[in-house]
C-alpha cells in the first residue's frame, strides 16, 4: 500500500494491475513449511488492494509461482495460472499475456476468489521450506 501510495493513487486510474501479492505474515515464521496470513480467513490482500485503487482493474497473477517460472516455465507440460478480477477486458489481457509467457489460464471469477487464490502461494511453499523444491506448479485437469 505504500508504495501505491508513493506512485500516486491517480496513476492506476483505469490500468491493468496484475496483483502477484500474498499476504504473508512477516512476524510468524512457517511452522512445517506453512506460512501464516495476515489477512482473515476468507478475506484477501487483492480485495484491500482494489479497496484501496478503487480506479484500478486488477487481476490476480503470478502469486503461486515462484520468480523463475513465470516466464516459459520448463516443467514438461503446460501449468495453469489461475486468475481472478473484476474487469473482464482486464482478465482477457492478462489471459493474453500468461499464453505469450507460456501458460494455460484458468478464470476463477471476480475479486471473492483472491482469498482462493491465494492460498495456493501456501501450499506451493511447502515443498519448498520443507524439501527445497521450488520448481513446480498447478494444472487444472478438464
Amino acid at each position: 500500500m505504500d508504495a501505491v501510495d508513493l506512485a500516486g493513487h491517480e496513476n492506476f486510474a483505469g490500468k491493468i494491475v496484475i496483483d502477484t501479492t500474498n499476504p504473508i505474515d512477516e512476524t510468524t515464521p512457517p511452522i512445517n513449511g506453512v506460512l501464516s496470513f495476515f489477512t482473515p480467513q476468507n478475506s484477501s490482500f487483492m480485495q484491500q488492494i482494489q479497496a484501496h485503487l478503487p480506479e484500478a482493474k486488477l487481476v490476480k497473477a503470478f502469486n503461486s509461482v515462484g520468480n523463475a517460472g513465470m516466464y516459459k516455465p520448463q516443467l514438461g507440460e503446460t501449468p495453469t495460472m489461475f486468475i481472478c478480477g473484476n474487469d473482464d477486458s482486464a482478465k482477457e489481457t492478462v489471459t493474453g499475456i500468461l499464453n505469450s509467457f507460456g501458460w494455460d489460464t484458468a478464470d476463477m471469477g471476480r475479486a471473492e476468489s483472491a482469498a482462493a487464490i491465494e492460498s495456493l502461494c501456501i501450499l506451493w511453499c511447502i515443498p519448498g521450506f520443507l524439501n527445497n523444491q521450488w520448481n513446480h506448479a498447478y494444472k487444472l485437469l478438464k
